[in-house]
């Protein structure tokens, strides 16, 4: 919607301002407005680079008349189907909207020192009636902002203003689009301004010349009208005068002036001229107006009379600019005697809440008052408490210490006293082992060294409790625990232990750790890929015996080659329990894990997700395994090897990664190994495969297939004795990593 409005010095336009606007001095200047964003760039620029100071501008701003008034229900009626009460209404409220467009305008015009002239118009085609009021006004430069695409594309759907404007303005006129504060777009004038018409004399009055534009139908009747509305400082004109009726009984566009009482002198009345399309604009004159002007022509010469004109522009000119000083000098005053009562009215609220603030401080000081001295009162009380509570805490901790010893000892009795195991005294395992011999040495763990010898006739090997070990009384007692409690052909045989000095009696394993055996450790013979599949199965079978364990699973927490012992027929049995922890059935197996205080592993092997968290479950084993699943085939370090896989199962090197030493092996088998191993070592808990329905029917499959395929000289190789190197058997010998 585009519209214009009287000045922004407060000046109603009357009869003859609409030719005014062609005396200015400089080409006349009109800037088409609305609500978007772009209006306020087209006045800008069109300030900077048109107009300078004391010039005016006019600005028109076109309304598009409604179809339909929309009603408190969400509903829209048409105009023609309501009363003339509400349509009137609607349309005072509309044009106050109109009316309001135009402040932020009004107020950097007068910024900038600029007079304006506000137009409002309301019609159906935008870009015709601007093109019209241009024409009829010869104005020499337009203005317009370029198109939005969320208020004027939307609004107008099609219809694109600023390129009607460019292509349908008369010749004379040059067009400027603006956008953002530059130009878009110009189409420059191609032809001179058209001489204006004849002056009219002081005593004439004078036609305006309506545009011709599309118009909406009349509510009764088959009449067509266009209004064209000047206003003042926002207010509406209050005179509007009926068109005189043409022949073919249609009336022509309406045009009505804002009168003002006050400048009546200097303006004249306000009038409203009308006539029909085929009508010759002299018409508009009267005969009285001819007399007088052939009367005044008779009087005085040409001279005389454009002498007379100028002087009356001058005075025309000089009561203008005197009306709007005085207009802005009493809005000034207005203001400031509103400002100055408000400042009295403010000051009198503040002296008021001033006297309350001092009786509420007064009051409030009373009631701190009060309440210092009960706090005192509450302090000297609470001390009293305090010492009685300390002394009492004094009490209850020395209580609890005499508790504590006298729990140790018959701890310490119980221990003496347990049955699950055979006990051994240290002067048997001294003499069992030389003293603690280095020839009888056979490995160095991170819980302690490691002796073979015979205990009752029988070969053993005996783990001594290093005196400087972490934590290595509590993993004594766990290992302990566990082992004296269950028996299990893939767990190793805890055969007695000898709790004073944290000994630990195992049966021997002839051919040592896994580990050991995977890098041939002692110049040892390769292990057959039968009988690594088979190891495998034997694994995850102890370990599901774990997790099975009642009433609570038990998670290891430290698988890895180096605990998994072989005995001579390479059967396999997982050892180093010590680390093992209990977890409640009921977070076994869900999402929220049994959380610990502090996480324990080796480098590699350790859940990265409890690592990080310290969140247990029996997944966490799922990942160790996965992770010596893979050196089981591979025979390489664990450190970055689930990507080396990954690449070479990408690049179909997969036949490159495995043990080189084994010659036979069934790739496609070995494949499915590797990538169930891959499965189990996901970093995401919940994206490791379970392990009694998943991972150990797979491992039983293929050690199936292992035995079928077991050659006699691997079945043999349990028989003789073994090759194994006296520093690397029955250990484990990667350090424990606890934080």
């Amino acid at each position: 919607m585009w519209n214009a409005r009287g000045n922004g010095n407060g000046n109603r336009i009357g009869n003859g301002n609409v030719d005014n606007l062609l005396s200015k001095e400089g080409e006349a200047v009109t800037v088409a407005i609305d609500k978007d964003k772009s209006s306020q760039y087209a006045l800008k620029w069109a300030v900077d680079n048109l107009l300078s100071k004391g010039q005016t501008v006019t600005l028109i701003h076109v309304k598009q008349r409604p179809a339909s008034i929309p009603t408190p229900m969400g509903n829209h009626v048409a105009v023609s189907d309501v009363n003339d009460g509400v349509a009137k209404a609607f349309k005072t409220q509309v044009d106050n909207q109109a009316k309001e467009l135009f402040l932020p305008f009004r107020a950097f015009c007068t910024r900038k020192d600029i007079k304006c002239n506000e137009v409002i118009m309301e019609d159906v085609d935008v870009a015709k009636v601007i093109c019209d009021f241009v024409k009829a006004n010869l104005i020499e430069a337009l203005v317009v902002g370029a198109s939005s695409r969320n208020s004027f594309v939307k609004r107008f759907k099609a219809t694109d203003v600023p390129t009607s404007l460019s292509k349908g303005a008369p010749e004379f006129c040059s067009v400027y689009v603006i956008s953002k504060g530059k130009i878009s777009s110009v189409r420059s004038a191609t032809a001179p301004v058209p001489n204006p018409p004849p002056r009219p004399l002081p005593n004439q009055s004078i036609p305006v010349i309506p545009t011709q534009v599309d118009a909406r139908p009349m509510q009764n009747n088959s009449t067509r009208d266009t209004d064209i509305s000047f206003v003042s400082s926002g207010r509406p004109s209050t005179e509007r005068m009926q068109p005189y009726p043409s022949d073919n009984q249609e009336s022509g566009p309406r045009l009505s002036y804002g009168s003002d009482t006050d400048n009546r002198s200097s303006f004249g009345s306000a009038f409203s001229a009308s006539r029909s399309p085929d009508h010759n604009f002299a018409h508009g004159y009267s005969s009285g107006s001819e007399s007088a002007s052939m009367s005044w022509s008779s009087s005085q010469n040409q001279e005389e009379v454009e002498a007379e004109m100028r002087r009356l522009k001058q005075e025309l000119k000089q009561t203008m600019e005197m009306y709007s000083t005085a207009c802005k000098e009493a809005l000034t005053a207005k203001q400031k005697a509103m400002e100055l009562h408000r400042w009295k009215i403010e000051e009198q609220r503040r002296l008021e809440q001033a006297q309350l603030a001092e009786e509420a401080a007064l009051a409030i000081a009373e009631k701190e008052k009060a309440k210092t001295k009960a706090a005192i009162e509450a302090a000297e009380a609470a001390q009293r408490i305090a010492e009685l509570e300390a002394q009492k805490r004094m009490n209850a901790e020395m209580k609890a210490l005499k508790e504590s010893e006298e729990k140790k000892k018959v701890l310490d009795v119980l221990a003496q006293s347990d049955i699950r195991y055979r006990k051994y005294t240290i002067e048997e395992i001294e003499s069992a082992t030389e003293n603690f011999s280095n020839s009888r040495k056979i490995g160095e763990g991170g819980y302690g060294p490691v002796f073979k010898c015979f205990l009752d006739h029988t070969p053993v090997a005996v783990k001594v409790l290093r005196p400087d070990a972490a934590q290595g009384r509590s993993q004594f007692q766990q290992e302990v625990e566990v082992l004296s409690c269950i028996r299990h052909p893939n767990m190793v045989l805890l055969l007695g232990a000898c709790p004073e000095y944290g000994c630990l009696v195992y049966e021997y394993m002839a051919n040592g750790s896994l580990e050991d055996r995977l890098f041939r450790r002692g110049n040892t013979p390769v292990l057959p890929w039968q009988v690594r599949f088979r190891i495998a199965a034997e694994i995850g079978t102890g370990l599901l015996f774990l997790h099975q364990t009642k009433p609570e699973p038990l998670v290891h927490r430290d698988l890895k080659p180096a605990n998994i012992l072989l005995d001579r027929n390479f059967v396999s049995k997982i050892s180093d329990v010590g680390l093992a922890r209990l977890v409640p059935p009921s977070v076994a197996n869900s999402v929220t894990q049994y959380r610990m205080t502090s996480t324990a592993g080796t480098f590699c092997y350790i859940d990265p997700e409890y690592q990080q968290t310290g969140m247990l479950g029996i997944k966490s084993d799922i990942y160790s395994i996965g992770i010596m699943l893979l050196q089981m085939i591979t025979a390489k370090p664990p450190m970055g090897l689930t990507h080396h896989v990954e690449r070479a199962i990408e690049r179909g090197t997969f036949a490159e990664m495995v043990d080189q030493s084994v010659t036979d092996w069934p790739l496609e088998d070995a494949m499915k190994f590797a990538k169930l191993a891959l499965k189990c070592a996901e970093l995401r808990r919940k994206d490791r495969p379970d392990l009694k329905t998943v991972v150990l029917p797979e491992l039983n499959r293929l050690r199936i297939l292992a035995e079928e395929n077991m050659p006699s000289s691997v079945m043999m190789m349990g028989t003789g004795t073994p090759r194994v190197s006296p520093s690397h058997s029955q250990v484990s010998s990667s350090s424990q990593v606890s934080s």
